[in-house]
């Protein structure tokens, strides 16, 4: 993963990367038949990460201000604690390549899957209009945590964390839990 995001894809060596690995480069061949199925295996775990991350932060509460809160601090986490990782999903040079961003796309989608579901399920939204609301979250979540990453020190993670939480806090309260909604009968 180092020598990926160190150089890129398309500089990374195989050679470099058996010998940061501590393998021969045969060794490294029998376990990865080519540089590509190295680094989809390392995007698939990248992956897998961020979404045990969002997944975690999803089942942490049941309060949704504080739901929000832990889903962006999932993200921005993620991002502060695995740089290397996060450009190697994110800012890969190998983006545009189909089986790379069919994995990125699959992770967006398990992500707002699993937002969207509990946006339907507390504010009883129709299932197109849930996803649209997670989709944007997703989104928010991951864009500005990439500013975030891209002018570390500037604000420290905690307060990036809680103002792009609260901005999205502040949306997505609008809608009220379903359980707190009048019936129709009461209408």
């Amino acid at each position: 993963m180092e020598v990926f995001v160190a150089r890129g894809y398309h500089a990374a060596a195989m050679d470099e990367i058996a010998e940061r690995a501590g393998v021969s480069k045969p060794v490294l061949y029998q376990h990865f038949p080519g540089k590509q199925d190295l680094y989809l295996a390392l995007l698939d775990e990248s992956i897998a990460a961020l979404i045990e991350a969002v997944r975690g932060a999803l089942v942490s509460t049941n309060d949704n201000r504080q739901r929000v809160n832990a889903t962006f601090s999932a993200y921005f986490e993620y991002i502060a604690e695995h740089r290397g990782t996060f450009r190697l999903v994110f800012e890969s040079d190998l983006t545009s390549e189909p089986a790379v961003r069919e994995r990125i796309d699959q992770a967006d989608r398990v992500c707002a899957d699993m937002i969207s579901q509990v946006i339907r399920e507390d504010a009883g939204l129709a299932d197109d209009e849930a996803h649209l609301l997670s989709i944007s979250l997703v989104g928010m979540a991951q864009v500005s945590a990439r500013y975030w990453l891209s002018t570390l020190g500037s604000i420290p993670r905690d307060a990036a964390e809680q103002l792009v939480a609260r901005l999205a806090w502040r949306g997505i309260s609008g809608w009220p839990r379903a359980s707190e909604q009048p019936s129709p009968a009461e209408s």
